[in-house]
Order: C-alpha cells, then sequence, then structure tokens
C-alpha cells in the first residue's frame, strides 16, 4: 500500500517518539509540477517533477532541531529521528518553545469547503504547450513588439500533511494553473520588456492565453522611449500591479517575529492610526479558490478571519506560538513553515479597502506626477521606515499619461506614505492580496 503525507508525517513522529523526544511535529508533501516553455512558436523546455519531501521537528525540554529529506523509507525515518533527537541536546535553550495545548487544536482538519484542488485531470502536456504559444503568439501580433522573451504554462498538485504528538493530524491538496508572458519591444540599446501572467487554483477561471500575451505586449511597447522627470516632490500613483508591495511593508512591519526583536518601524503603533480613516486591512484564511487558504496553521491552531486594521487603527500583530509567548499574547494562528526550517508567523488572504475612483480618476485628481508600473531594489530601513526605490512607469501631466519613465528613484517613509493613501476601485479579487491602486502624494522623485 502506498503511503501518504498523512501516513509520512504520523510514522515520523512515531520514530521521534521512540528516538526519545520529548514531543514532534512533522511535516510531509507530495506533488507534481510540469511547466513548459515555448519560443518561436516551438517547444524549448519541458520540465517535470514528481517527488516526497519530509521534515521533522523534535523537541527535548526547552531544546529544538530541525531536519528533513526526500527518501522516505522506514530505515531513513528512524535515522532522521535519531539525529533529530542527538541535534536537540546540543542547542540552546528558548523557553519560549513549545506545541500547542490540544485544547488549541483547530477541529477542521482538511479542506472543507475552501477549493483548494481542482478536480479536473492534470493537463496535458500538448495543451500546456498550445497555451503557452498562443500567448506568444498574441504577444508577437503586436506590431512593436521585436520578440518575446518566455512563454510558459504550468500545472502543480500537492498534498500537505502535518501531525504532532499533541494529537493534531490534518491534510489538504491544492493545485495551480498558470500561463505567463514576458514581451520585449524596441531594438538594441532601445529594448524595454514587461510581462504578463495568470495564476488559478481552478483552470477554468485562467485567464485566456491571448489575453495574456497581448497585456504582455502593449505593456512593453508603452515602455518605449521612456525619459526621466525633472527632481523634486510629486505625487505618486502605486498601479494595482505593485501597489500591494507597500502594504506589503506593512504586513512586514506588523510580524510578529520583528515586533518581539524590537526591529520594526511599527512597534509601537499598536491602537494607533496607520492607515487613513475608513481603511482597513482585513485577512481571511478561509477564501474560496486561493491557494493561501486554510483551515489550520502550521501548529495546527484554528485559522479564522480577522482585522489587521480596522478603519485605520492597527488592531494587532501577527503570531505564531512562539513569538505570542514571546510578548505575552495569544497566537492569531499565521504559524508557516517548510519541510526544512522553523516555524514563524505570516498572513494570508488580505484585502484593502477599495475606493469609489477609477485608477484614471485618480490620475485626474494628481494632476501632476508620477503612475509606477514596475519598481526595481529596495532599501527599506526597518527601525524607521525610510523608504526608496527604483521605479519605472508613466510621467502624468494635466491629469494625462505624457510619456514613459525609467531609472527614477522614490523615497518617502512608509509611516507617513500610508497614513495618506487614496485607494482606486481596481483591486483583482483573486489574488491572495486584494489591493487596487494607491495615490500617494509628495513624494521625493530623484530623476534629471
Amino acid at each position: 500500500m502506498p503511503q501518504t503525507p498523512l501516513s509520512l508525517a504520523e510514522q515520523l513522529i512515531d520514530a521521534a517518539r521512540r528516538a526519545g523526544a520529548d514531543a514532534a511535529d512533522a511535516i510531509a508533501l507530495s506533488g507534481t509540477a510540469l511547466s513548459i516553455d515555448v519560443r518561436g512558436g516551438r517547444l524549448e523546455q519541458a520540465e517535470r517533477a514528481e517527488g516526497t519531501d519530509i521534515g521533522l521537528r523534535v523537541l527535548l525540554g526547552k531544546r529544538a532541531a530541525v531536519v528533513s529529506s526526500s527518501d522516505a523509507r522506514p530505515e531513513t525515518l528512524a535515522a532522521m529521528a535519531e539525529r533529530a533527537v542527538a541535534m536537540a541536546r546540543e542547542a540552546p535553550e528558548d523557553p519560549y518553545l513549545g506545541l500547542a495545548d490540544p485544547a488549541q487544536l483547530a477541529r477542521t482538519r482538511d479542506a472543507s469547503g475552501l477549493e483548494l484542488h481542482d478536480p479536473a485531470p492534470e493537463p496535458d502536456p500538448a495543451a500546456l504547450q498550445d497555451d503557452a504559444r498562443r500567448a506568444e503568439a498574441a504577444a508577437l501580433a503586436n506590431a512593436g513588439v521585436t520578440q518575446v522573451q518566455s512563454a510558459t504554462a504550468g500545472y502543480s498538485a500537492q498534498e500537505i500533511a502535518l501531525a504532532a504528538t499533541n494529537g493534531f493530524a490534518g491534510h489538504y491538496r491544492r493545485s495551480s494553473r498558470y500561463t505567463s508572458c514576458v514581451a520585449i519591444a524596441g531594438e538594441g540599446t532601445g529594448m524595454e520588456r514587461d510581462y504578463d501572467g495568470d495564476a488559478r487554483v481552478f483552470q477554468s477561471d485562467l485567464r485566456s492565453p491571448e489575453e495574456i500575451g497581448t497585456t504582455a505586449a502593449s505593456r512593453a511597447v508603452e515602455r518605449l522611449s521612456p525619459r526621466k522627470p525633472k527632481t523634486g516632490a510629486y505625487p505618486v500613483l502605486f498601479d494595482e500591479r505593485i501597489s500591494s508591495s507597500l502594504i506589503g511593508h506593512l504586513v512586514a512591519a506588523i510580524n510578529g517575529a520583528q515586533i518581539a526583536r524590537g526591529a520594526s518601524w511599527l512597534r509601537d503603533a499598536l491602537g494607533q492610526p496607520v492607515l487613513p480613516a475608513g481603511l482597513s486591512l482585513h485577512e481571511d484564511p478561509w477564501k474560496p479558490r486561493s491557494s493561501a487558504s486554510r483551515h489550520f496553521d502550521a501548529e495546527g491552531l484554528a485559522t479564522r478571519p480577522r482585522a489587521l486594521v480596522e478603519n485605520g487603527v492597527l488592531t494587532g500583530w501577527t503570531l505564531d506560538l512562539a513569538n505570542a509567548r514571546k510578548l505575552g499574547l495569544d497566537s492569531t494562528a499565521n504559524a508557516v513553515r517548510s519541510v526544512a526550517g522553523g516555524v514563524s508567523p505570516s498572513t494570508r488572504n488580505l484585502s484593502l479597502t477599495q475606493g469609489e475612483q477609477s485608477r484614471e480618476a485618480l490620475m485626474a485628481q494628481m494632476g501632476t506626477g508620477l503612475l509606477v508600473t514596475s519598481m526595481i531594489g529596495s532599501t527599506i530601513n526597518p527601525n524607521t521606515g525610510d523608504y526608496s526605490r527604483g521605479a519605472a512607469g508613466v510621467w502624468i501631466e494635466n491629469g494625462q499619461p505624457a510619456y514613459p519613465v525609467s531609472g527614477v528613484t522614490i523615497a518617502g517613509n512608509l509611516r507617513q506614505m500610508l497614513a495618506s493613501i487614496v485607494p482606486a476601485n481596481d483591486a483583482r479579487p483573486w489574488l491572495t492580496r486584494v489591493v487596487p491602486s494607491l495615490l500617494v502624494e509628495g513624494l521625493t522623485l530623484a530623476g534629471e
């Protein structure tokens, strides 16, 4: 009888007990990934991966160690447990270590109602190749496009299981289907490139390859012959494609690991305004058809929807068990872990309150300034929130697009930036971070 990820995880914790561990938890996953690249209408590369990965964390008192492997033979499980226990004996003590109390554990231990796995059969490689070919052909149909750097279609499916000596045992399946295209416009030193792509749990939700290729092409052509604006202070409109990065900086600053270390520019902001009044940032781990959704976290705790920011005010931190104990708080059931790593806190399925105006209306409101469509590099001071990033996009004059922009640097302070954002109404609801275009006033642009 073939092994399942759940049976492997349970065997790992049994092996840990036999090796002398006081407590243990284990994660196991098995999966398939298929990727097809097309170039010039022909197959350029095809990759397929299948495998099983397992990870074990053992606790000896307040000492812990993590080991991992891709070998699931019984003798390997026993050797892993013995090695982990030996490592834990030499590890430093951490007074905040410990599994969840059984009373804290989630009752729902699968993916019921979340629709994380498409029941449709795995797509044939020929179908994926056709999708990639169609995306490339659509991009090349734009007269300004000189070549397509890549056109890719792929599929993945996984089963993930978690088991622990506190009695928890849960598992779920998830799948993903995706198409992407990177188009290049212009020639020589005047080349510009841009992309489009889509990834969904259900193949039936995926945008067409033609739409993806056409969008990638038009974006690349729009970037041709860029200029630099004059250095100065201007309003900046972060396009919906990259606006979630701003919210990502906020989310990183309220991560419990950062707060516990005192290394966050929001460490003293609990209960204070961090966004404009009327704006909220919600987390929904039960969102259907989202790859980030879970009924339980990596420590077996029951997840729940919550507000990180409510009506502009910061309501709490993002916590796993250890960081919650450090801060004298309860876990928010946001633990995540990899096969080879330890536990840390992270968020799932965020959504920011949308505004009432379109992106074009915000462009008219800003008058003269920069619409940012892509960013490179990042210099963020984690203690002060000082912000500096390279950017490209479109210069706006009198509320209308004037010319492409590249090679500028945007600078400001995140605390001030987030406190003044004005959201548009153009967020894509199926993303794991549903954030619309965001207008920020008075940023410094370093151009000419």
